[in-house]
């Protein structure tokens, strides 16, 4: 799918009514939010008593309350209710509670402020399941990653515009209030208008009871989910990306004021910066990844995460200045603009990890239990999100400065990274993968859309290099079992990653006959288990670029286990550094040039009983051409 193809989403009426629903919603969530956050941080004599930090972290907590207790009894009437017509109850809610915020904004309640922060996360909790169970519906699996990009930077830009437009009116002398009141009712009627155009998508599972014990529902929900590890546990890391980014951005009015020395139109250009950074990075990621859902992005964006918290940290430590500024002032200060950047990347990197996780879990997961599993979600997310504000109010209480709390977000952030990759190898491999032909190499992928979505099928390929496999995997939407000669398993650094992708290794009958016939079994249980299994007939790696004999290897397999044989043929790897040509390895390397291209050409299924060593090799051979 060409790049631009994700933005032609948006003239279209299966996705493009519903984008504008969400983000007006997630517009008026922040516009009201960072309204009444802002007025109680610099304004907080006008409205209460009680102590400003204390309450920027104890507003965001009672807005995902609602996500905690009710989010399994949402998910089951998002596949129970047909979803056009759901989002639209959901949108008059909405007006409900804008009305209900008005009368508190005109008459100075606090509590009914409170009430309706309550209101819009139980909207939020409503909705949330029909958000990302819909697009797999809508969408075709090629257009999820694009989808999901354009669905979280609109969320993010909805929420920085929010920010801005919440934080300017309300402190606009004599009308803030007034102009709050207004502006969150018109907005959630034009979303209302808008969720009208939403088309009809027929419920997955219109028979289901709903058990309307939101505690059973719930610990059922995180049951089920847990089945798929994978999935469950991609669940958890969405989780903590929330985490981390509810600390974060809970700090902001309070360092902002505080820290910086800076009004409220600072605190505005810290949001912007971050909400800037996430719609960057959740829109780069289809050009990172392409049509497939590159889960490698995941740790890259871990990674980044934990480096910007840190030098947050540092920079604020760094900056010195005293004067009382704006947010032009505060250009102009020393330190300020490492800071500014910290704040981008942070975003930026938080779009490549959570978008590719959004899409691994709408592709893996049951598609009868889509809105449930993102409901399960959203009450992970929300747990978490509640640790999140009590863990920075507790830090508060002992004494941490705002510039701690991120060095700790960021320190801890790695330590949970690390042990999520640990129990998912997956995301570290497909990492490598991905390093490798987007740093040292340029792949061209051809026909990828060959490569079934679901069910078993046997990749063959000719055998050039020792990073064929890396290729194949990092060019592959779903994860290939590979039978390798033990030899190449066995390869420093290389043994790693192989066993982490669970490859399996093999030998000729007169080196290890046992090994050779374990291959086989375990190869003809991945195929029953319905997974992709890529074999590389020749056997060996080729000494002279030429591809050598197939081969009966493959007819022993499909014999066993009928199922179809993709031919595919890399080009371009021979004379690299990880081949076997004449001559100095690295001179080699060197002589071809950074970034050396490469291709990988995807062939036409052939039939069980069509799939002879000579034919496979022929078309192989066809496929290559004459690159090397």
């Amino acid at each position: 799918m060409p790049h631009s193809s994700q933005f032609s989403l948006l003239k279209q009426r299966r996705f493009g009514p519903f984008f504008w629903t969400q983000f007006l919603g997630a517009f008026n969530d922040n516009v009201f939010k960072t309204a009444l956050v802002t007025i109680l941080t610099f304004e907080a004599v006008n409205w209460t008593t009680l102590d400003s930090g204390l309450l920027n972290n104890l507003i965001p907590g009672l807005f995902i309350l609602p996500f905690v207790l009710f989010s399994a009894t949402a998910g089951q009437l998002a596949d129970k209710i047909e979803k056009s017509k759901l989002a639209r109850l959901v949108k008059i809610f909405e007006i409900a509670i804008m009305l209900l915020a008005g009368v508190g904004w005109m008459t100075h309640q606090l509590w009914l402020l409170v009430a309706a922060v309550v209101g819009m996360g139980m909207h939020s909790t409503l909705f949330g399941p029909v958000k990302y169970a819909y697009l797999p519906q809508q969408l075709r699996a090629e257009e999820l990653v694009g989808g999901n990009g354009i669905i979280e930077m609109g969320t993010f830009v909805g929420i920085l515009l929010g920010e801005v437009l919440g934080a300017v009116l309300v402190v606009h002398k004599p009308w803030g209030v007034e102009l709050i009141a207004a502006s969150t009712l018109a907005i959630a009627v034009v979303g209302w208008l808008a969720s009208r155009g939403i088309p009809s998508t027929l419920a997955p599972d219109p028979t289901l009871v709903v058990n309307w014990n939101p505690f059973t529902e719930s610990i059922r929900n995180i049951a089920y989910s847990r089945r798929n590890r994978v999935v469950f546990l991609s669940l958890l890391g969405n989780s903590w990306f929330w985490f981390y980014g509810a600390i974060v951005l809970a700090q902001f009015p309070v360092y902002a004021k505080e820290t910086l020395h800076g009004d409220y139109s600072v605190f505005v250009l810290l949001l912007a910066a971050f909400s800037l950074g996430i719609g960057a990075g959740s829109l780069l990621c289809q050009r990172l990844s392409g049509p497939k859902v590159e889960i490698g992005l995941v740790p890259f964006g871990s990674i980044g995460l934990s480096l910007f918290g840190l030098d947050l940290y540092f920079a604020s430590v760094a900056y010195h200045g005293a004067a009382q500024v704006d947010f032009i002032g505060l250009l102009h200060q020393a330190g300020a603009l490492r800071i500014l950047v910290d704040c981008i990347f942070l975003g930026v990197f938080g779009g490549f990890y959570i978008v590719p996780l959004f899409a691994l879990i709408q592709t893996r997961c049951d598609p009868e239990h889509v809105s449930r599993t993102f409901a399960g979600m959203n009450i992970l997310n929300a747990l978490f999100m509640v640790v999140a504000a009590l863990t920075a109010m507790v830090m508060l209480r002992a004494g941490f400065s705002i510039p701690q709390i991120f060095l700790v977000t960021a320190l801890l952030n790695a330590v949970v990274a690390l042990t999520i990759f640990s129990f998912v190898p997956e995301f570290l491999v497909r990492f490598l993968a991905w390093l490798l032909i987007h740093t040292l190499h340029r792949v061209r992928v051809v026909n990828a859309s060959q490569i079934p979505e679901r069910g078993a099928a046997v990749l063959v390929c000719n055998h050039v290099s020792y990073v064929d496999a890396l290729v194949v995997m990092a060019s592959s939407p779903r994860p290939i079992r590979f039978v390798m000669d033990h030899r190449i398993f066995k390869v420093p650094i290389l043994s790693w990653i192989f066993r982490t992708a669970r490859a399996i290794p093999i030998s000729p009958a007169e080196e290890d006959r046992s090994r050779m016939d374990q291959a086989f079994v375990d190869i003809a249980k991945a195929l029953q288990e319905g997974e992709l299994v890529c074999i590389f007939p020749e056997g060996k790696l080729t000494s002279t670029g030429d591809i050598n004999a197939f081969r009966g290897g493959i007819r022993k397999i499909v014999e066993r286990t009928p199922v179809p044989v993709i031919p595919m043929a890399l080009s371009g790897l021979w004379g690299s550094l990880w081949s076997r040509g004449s001559g100095n390895p690295f001179e080699r390397g060197f002589r071809r040039g950074a970034r050396s291209r490469l291709s990988l050409v995807v062939g036409e299924a052939v039939r069980p009983a069509d799939a002879t060593p000579e034919l496979l090799l022929e078309r192989v051979a066809a496929l290559r051409g004459e690159w090397k």
